[in-house]
This record gives structure tokens, sequence and C-alpha cells, in this order.
């Protein structure tokens, strides 16, 4: 039964508990301005009551206080970090795509671009036809014609910088998420060793680590799980297990992480691909981390789709004859030679889920240049294991990255598509005049590697001459106008340094005539050359791309910026500090802290009465 100063007790517990709320709430006010900080909240519950000899049962023991607990909301965490996942991808492709806009800028003054430039030249051209004889006329159109390729030469380099950006961001995101996955796994040992059989919660080392998620939710889709430790019985031990997920693949499990690698690829997906771009794998099992799949996010995920978007315009086909080493496809969804992004040796195929390497490759091709099928030598590292399966089956064989996003691969293909179909028609034209030698022109635009080597597609002009029908075998080293890129478009050498040798007539004796320069002439607004447009609209085509794209990624991240603070002011609203509700509980516990001294102040009156002033005389 309870004893005579009982009372007391009780008073005591009030006073006990009701100052460690009150210092729990002074907490919450000292850190109303730390960021990342989570309200924490005294949790109150009557202490278990006695039993006493008499009809009413039981007498109350008092209070105290079971734990002081983080308020934080579990749904409006998740929902903070999808949405900061979706933010960071669409800040960082914005960042890249005003970049990719500002290059094919063209305001006619200061900032010269394609129309400017293409303009320019067709209007040397007009000015030639007047003058076909003069050489600084003649000159002059060729200088304009140069000027062109400067300016695929110079957004070719613009994109592959670019590209190297990308890949060198990848790279820091990449030690980002290890140092952040390292710091995690590190907290999860400190808060086990805090909270394990003690109950006590580690708030601040907590906070610590939902700050480091909520920062890594912005390269990666993040989630975690955490459990509670028990024994065989099934009893709360005081810890947990806490494992932090992204992209959908575990990263820290309690006091032990994994790893992400960096690895320049071997192979390449594009033609245009720069040297040694990052591949992620994970350090414990090497298997490849897909940073685009359907569950990923984050500026990671951004990143690789700049890098390596090719708006799933990758080359495909089905599989129809194969061999240990080799594999042939027809059917392909690239159909002529000068679209084809294929590289021409070390890239990669992938069949069936497997992924191989291959060393080169053959086409055949009619006289259009149309491909009839493709056969890849694959890498010795790797033999098909199944050929006769292969075929049977019908697999699909996948080429490159298909990522569902115009990257810089995507614009890079269409500058290559561009100038293989321009310089084609522009070539085949000059090569039916006689320039003023009397002599067949040589080939006006031609490739000019970095190596020096020059393709005048010689071998394209043998298979143009096929019969209908007839195919041709090309491969990846054939002289043909897949050897042009947006990097390599150059005049011949030799026009530029002899104008006599650039024909504008089909007869070199009639001075005046110009039958050639006409036909050149509408090239310009008249002849299809690009994707089923004029060249004068390459521009508007690709602009309008850039603009679709750069349109899209800001509104979203406006959209995203904008749910990101509604989002945030929702879930401070459950764990942050609101001054005015704090005060208020300030005021409460105070009163109540004076209520138990009051307790104690009459019991200590009654005690004094009982023990002092009762007695027998």
């Amino acid at each position: 039964m309870a004893s005579t100063f009982f009372g007391l007790h009780i008073g005591s517990s009030a006073l006990s508990s009701f100052q460690v709320a009150t210092n729990t709430t002074a907490n919450n006010i000292a850190n109303v301005k730390t960021t990342g900080y989570t309200r924490q909240e005294a949790t109150l519950q009557a202490k278990d009551a006695i039993n006493v000899t008499a009809r009413y049962g039981s007498v109350g023991t008092g209070v105290t206080v079971t734990s002081i607990k983080q308020q934080r909301d579990l749904y409006y965490d998740n929902k903070y970090w999808e949405n900061n996942s979706c933010y960071g991808r669409y800040e960082q492709k914005l960042y890249y795509m005003n970049q990719i806009q500002n290059y094919f800028k063209d305001n006619g003054s200061s900032v010269k671009g394609f129309s400017s430039v293409f303009s320019q030249m067709f209007s040397d051209l007009d000015t030639l036809r007047s003058k076909p004889s003069d050489k600084t006329v003649r000159n002059q159109f060729i200088s304009s014609a140069q000027s062109l390729c400067t300016y695929f030469n110079q957004m070719s380099d613009n994109l592959s910088k670019l590209q190297d950006d990308c890949n060198e961001e990848i790279r820091n995101n990449v030690d980002k998420i290890n140092s952040i996955s390292e710091k995690i796994s590190l907290l999860n040992k400190e808060i086990n060793q805090i909270e394990t059989g003690t109950g006590v919660e580690a708030s601040s080392l907590r906070d610590e680590r939902a700050n480091l998620i909520d920062s890594l939710s912005k390269i990666v889709n993040v989630s975690y799980n955490e459990t509670e430790v028990q024994n065989t019985y099934g009893d709360n031990l005081g810890g947990t297990n806490f494992s932090l997920y992204i992209n959908g693949e575990k990263v820290v499990e309690g006091k032990d992480y994994r790893k992400l690698i960096c690895e320049s690829s071997k192979t390449k997906n594009n033609q245009t691909d720069n040297d040694d771009l990052y591949k992620i794998y994970w350090e414990d099992t090497k298997m490849e981390f897909s940073a685009t799949a359907g569950t990923a996010g984050g500026s990671l995920k951004a990143l690789f789709e700049v890098r390596d978007g090719d708006n799933l315009e990758n080359f495909k086909g089905k599989v129809t004859k194969a061999d240990s080493y080799s594999l042939t496809v027809e059917n392909t969804s690239i159909d002529n030679i000068k679209s084809l992004n294929l590289p021409d040796k070390d890239g990669k195929i992938t069949v069936n889920n497997i992924s191989y390497s291959y060393d080169s490759w053959e086409a055949q091709v009619d006289a259009q240049g149309n491909i009839k099928s493709v056969t890849f030598n694959l890498s010795k590292d790797k033999a098909i294991a199944d050929p006769e399966k292969t075929v049977a089956e019908g697999y699909l064989l996948n080429a490159g990255s298909a990522i569902n996003a115009r990257g810089i691969p995507y614009y890079m293909t269409q500058l290559n598509e561009f100038v293989r179909n321009f310089s084609e028609m522009f070539n085949q034209i000059e090569s039916k005049g006689q320039n003023l030698n009397g002599d067949t022109p040589p080939t006006f635009f031609e490739a000019i590697t970095n190596t020096a080597k020059v393709y005048d597609f010689s071998e394209s002009e043998a298979y143009s001459k096929l019969p209908d029908g007839q195919t041709a075998t090309i491969n990846s080293s054939s002289n043909t106008y897949y050897r042009m890129t947006a990097a390599n478009f150059s005049v011949n050498k030799d026009v530029m340094n002899d104008v006599s040798l650039f024909a504008t007539s089909t007869d070199y004796v009639k001075t005046d005539s110009c039958d050639i320069v006409d036909e050149l002439k509408k090239l310009q607004s008249e002849k299809t050359v690009y994707r089923g447009d004029k060249a004068e609209s390459f521009l508007e085509t690709i602009i309008s791309n850039v603009s679709v794209d750069t349109e899209k990624a800001e509104t979203y991240n406006k959209l995203y910026s904008n749910l990101e603070q509604t989002i945030a002011n929702q879930r401070t609203s459950v764990s942050g500090v609101d001054e005015d509700e704090e005060a208020l509980n300030l005021v409460k516990f105070q009163y109540s802290y004076n209520m138990a001294s009051k307790i104690i102040s009459v019991m200590n009156q009654m005690l004094d009465k009982l023990i002092n002033d009762t007695g027998v005389a």
C-alpha cells in the first residue's frame, strides 16, 4: 500500500516529468533555425497504479516520461524524396538543354548560325552565276562553303565537349553517392550503439542521416526500410536494422555499404561518341548499375539522358544468321547508309539481354544506299552460346544505348545525316560538270579526319551504279558517305588552293554557261535533302526539337520546384519547429510544473501538521 509520504513521490514525478518536457521544448526553440532539425516531443504516461486494501481498488503513482521522440511522417518524407529526385533530374537536364539551344542560336548578327552561313553560301553561289570565270568570285563562294563546313565542325566540337562535361559530372555524382552511403552506414552504427538496450533515441544522429538522404534523393531515387531488432522471443532490443535503396537497389544495410565504381568503357554506343565514356558498376558484384531504368531518377539519370540519349533511334534488326562470332540482321530500323550511326569498331550490341562487342561490320546495300542486311564480326572475348537458337527465336539485335531522350548522340546524328545527304547531292551535281581546265572536277565536299586521312566517297560512286535488284558489300572502313561526320566535313583542299578546279558548267568552252550552278542552287530550297524537307529548313527542324526538349525541361523543373516547396511545407508542419506552438507548450509545461510544485507544498503542510502538531499530550 502507499506510504504516508506517497503524495510527495507523486508530486516529485510530476516535477521531473514536466521539467523534461520543458527542456525538450526549450531544445526545439533553440533549434528553430537549424537546417534539417526535427521537432522532438516528450511522451508523458501515467505510472502503473498500485493496489490497496480498499474498495476503490488502486491508487495512481504519478507520471513518467516514456520517451523523447522525433516527430516525422514517413509519407511526407517519401513524397519529398520522390519529388526531389524528379526536380534534380529536370534541373540538371534544363542546364544542358539551355547550352545545346545556345549552340543552335542564329540571330544573323552577333551570333551567326546555320541559316546565316547557309544563306550566305548560296548568295555567293548566285553571284558566281553572273561571273563564273572570275576567280575572286569563285574564291568567295568556296570560302563561304568552307564556312558552312566550319559551322558544322564547331557544332560537333561543342557537343563533344558537352558530352565530356556530362561524363565528368557522372563520375562526380558517383563519388557523392559513395560518400553519402559511407556516412549513412557509419551513422547507422552509431545510432544502434546508442539506442540498443537503452531505449534512448539518437535524435541528432537521425537528423544527420535524414539530411544525407535528402541530398542523395536529388541524385538518384531513394527509399529505405527500417525494422526493429528483436530477440528470439520477439522482444524489441532497442536498435533497428536500416537499409537504404537507390534506384531500387540496396546500397546500405546496417553498418555495411556497397560502393559504385566508374570505369571507362572500351566500347561505344554511337559513331561520334567520345572515347572513355564512363559506365557504372557495383564494386562487389561487378554488375552494371542502370542509371536510366524505369526505377531510376535524379540528376544522374538526366546526365545519362543528355550524354547517351538517342531518342530510341538506335540501330535495330532481326537476327537472320549467326555463328559463334558473327551476327547478321535484316529489317533494320536504320535503312540507309547515310543515316547509319554505328561505330566503325569497338561498338556494343545486345541480343537477348546479352551484350557483345564487335570489331567491324559489313552491310549489303543497293544503288540508293538502302541497307538490306548488316553482319557484325564479334570480338573474340565472348562467343554466342547458341547461334542456332538465336536465329530460330528471331531475336532482336540492339546497338547502342536505346535511351528514350534526345541527347547529344541524337543531335550529332542529325548533323551527320544532313552533311552526308547535302554533300552527296552537291558532289553528284558537281561531278557532271567540267572545270576551267576541261576536266571532271574533284569531289567538292570531303571528309578529312584528325589523322589527315581523306575520304572522297569513291565506293559510294561504285554502288550507286548498280543495276536494280543488285547489292554491293561495304564495310565499316569503306570509302563511303558513312565516313563523313559533322566533325570532318570539309571542302576539298585542292579546290580551295585552285579555284579553277570548281565546275560551274557541263561545257567548260561555254564560259558563260552556268547550268551546274543552276542545279546547285536548287539544293537550297527546292530539293528534299533532310528528313523529307528542304536543306534551308534544317535549322528549323533541329531548333524545334531543341526548343521542345528545353521547354519540357523548364516546365517540369518549375513544376517540381513548386511541388518541392509545397511538400516541404507539409513535411515541416509535422517535423518542423513552430515558434508559436512551442511558446504555448512552454507556458503549458511551466504551469504544470508550478502546479506540481504546489502539490509538494500542500503535501509538506499536511505532513508538517501530521508530524509536529498531532500527538499525545
